[in-house]
């Protein structure tokens, strides 16, 4: 796994220690995490953006903001995620690869933290009837 700290180690370890609220990336592979205090990128397609000079790939990642307390998922389900045409299909895959990616990504950082969805991103549960809806 490949965890990038923007801007740099240093100052990425010192708002760990601070237990500042970090946006962190993850790819759906789960082998790449891009992390950033939240001043120093404010929205993870900045984020994105300052890493890696283009924010095109932003519907390639998991968007989380995370500190030790816990880990808050902007559950945004791509239209293309892995190619499946059915939303309510498409929806439930995305929440199953998230919720096996994520924790494992966060543990990579030293976060062991549960992973909550904030109520503004839960429509997308709504739509599966309340299936995978969670408070």
């Amino acid at each position: 796994m490949n965890i990038i700290k923007y801007p740099c180690d240093q100052e990425f370890d010192n708002a760990v220690q601070l237990d500042d609220p970090l946006l962190v990336l993850i790819s759906f592979d789960g082998e790449t995490v891009i992390a950033s205090q939240i001043d120093e990128a404010m929205e993870h397609h900045i984020l994105l953006r300052l890493v890696k000079d283009s924010d095109a790939d932003i519907d390639k990642y998991f968007r989380l903001v995370v500190n030790h307390e816990g880990a808050d998922w902007t559950f945004v389900c791509p239209p293309n995620y892995s190619s499946i045409t059915r939303k309510e299909k498409r929806i439930e895959e995305f929440f199953k690869d998230g919720m096996r990616v994520i924790p494992k990504a966060l543990k990579a950082m030293g976060y062991d933290v549960p992973v909550t969805i904030p109520k503004r991103y839960r429509r997308h549960f709504n739509i599966m009837n309340g299936e995978f809806y969670s408070t």
